[in-house]
């Protein structure tokens, strides 16, 4: 959250009061960063907090006695308003068909732990652990417990579970999201085999054809959605992986404040992969006028840049409201029919 420093001896003391009165790390463990705004952050939250509660007195009526969860367009309605922080896991692993895979299969993930480890596999992931979220305080080697050892079991057993994946940087961050939400290694393993199996495919693949085709579909829609931004880019010769590339890969995180992108993976695991087109096309579409100014590749950059920053994607409840009416319709069938077209060109360039 980073907007300009108060400027009167009034502003500074209310910041300074609230920054004693905001905790230094957010409800996930992270550290606040040096040049967090604690009084726009307070006067924010006062207003989610009553989101919050009345959504989470919804959401405890709704779940009141049920063993199972069924998809239905009441339960989709409230998926996109916001699942509250204590049914997240069971809601994820209910919608993303992880639930299900864990039933299915009891012991597998302890197998896929217990079976013979491939070394080069394991000193990659090694390689990676110390590098995910060090400002969560969850992660580090003095908490208790650490994540790490988690974050590794469930990065190892995914590894071994799909070879022709292995493991890929990107893959330690969303993992590591899910265990904090999940507190639980299993659980994780089976959301991530949902994400990187069934609603994003081949996106961590050694070739990320997925990904790759996603950021063009992107461009596609971007063409006809929001021409002038995509006739910047043109005339720039900015290629779409540039600036888009680690919004699709990281899912993101690190791009999005962490209350703004759980909003986000709510309706990703209940939805598809689907959602994080119109996350990208409601950033482009709002910050439209700055990425028209750009007068060269580095300008393009930069907008991209700054387009995930401020009140927007920090007021996550508004902006999750607008990803759903801005972009328009955008179909499962439009986006099935662009991929295939993205893959085939990618294929035959590649060839």
């Amino acid at each position: 959250m980073e907007k300009s420093k108060p400027t009167n001896g009034t502003q500074v003391l209310a910041a300074s009061r609230a920054k004693d009165r905001v905790d230094r790390l957010d409800p996930y463990g992270f550290e606040r960063s040096v040049d967090f705004d604690y009084a726009s952050y307070e006067e924010l939250m006062s207003e989610y907090l009553v989101v919050l509660t009345r959504r989470s007195i919804k959401w405890s009526k709704l779940l009141k006695g049920k063993g199972k969860v069924q998809k239905n367009v009441k339960l989709k309605r409230y998926v996109r308003k916001g699942i509250p922080n204590e049914h997240r896991a069971l809601i994820w692993m209910a919608a993303s068909g992880a639930q299900d895979q864990l039933e299915k299969n009891p012991g597998y993930y302890q197998s896929m732990l217990e079976a013979q480890h491939d070394p080069k596999l394991v000193e990659t992931i090694k390689t990676d652990l110390h590098r995910t979220f060090p400002d969560n305080v969850h992660f580090r080697k003095t908490s208790n417990p650490c994540l790490q050892k988690a974050l590794y079991n469930v990065l190892l057993a995914y590894g071994h579970h799909n070879p022709a994946v292995g493991y890929c940087q990107g893959m330690n961050f969303i993992a590591g999201y899910l265990l904090i939400i999940t507190k639980d290694e299993e659980k994780s393993f089976w959301l991530m085999d949902a994400l990187l199996g069934k609603i994003l495919p081949d996106y961590y693949t050694p070739a990320m054809l997925g990904l790759k085709a996603d950021q063009e579909v992107l461009g596609e829609l971007v063409k006809v959605k929001i021409p002038r931004v995509w006739q910047v880019m043109s005339d720039h010769n900015v290629m779409w992986t540039l600036v888009v590339s680690r919004w699709f890969i990281c899912l993101y995180i690190d791009i999005l404040p962490v209350e703004t992108v759980l909003r986000i993976w709510d309706c990703l695991f209940y939805e598809g992969s689907k959602i994080l087109f119109r996350v990208a096309l409601t950033l482009i579409h709002h910050n439209q006028a700055l990425i028209e100014k750009a007068q060269s590749l580095p300008d393009v950059c930069q907008a991209f840049k700054e387009s995930v920053r401020g009140p927007l994607v920090d007021e996550c409840h508004t902006f999750m409201q607008k990803i759903f009416n801005e972009p328009g319709t955008l179909s499962m069938a439009t986006l099935t029919k662009l991929r295939t077209t993205c893959r085939a060109r990618i294929v035959a360039e590649e060839s």
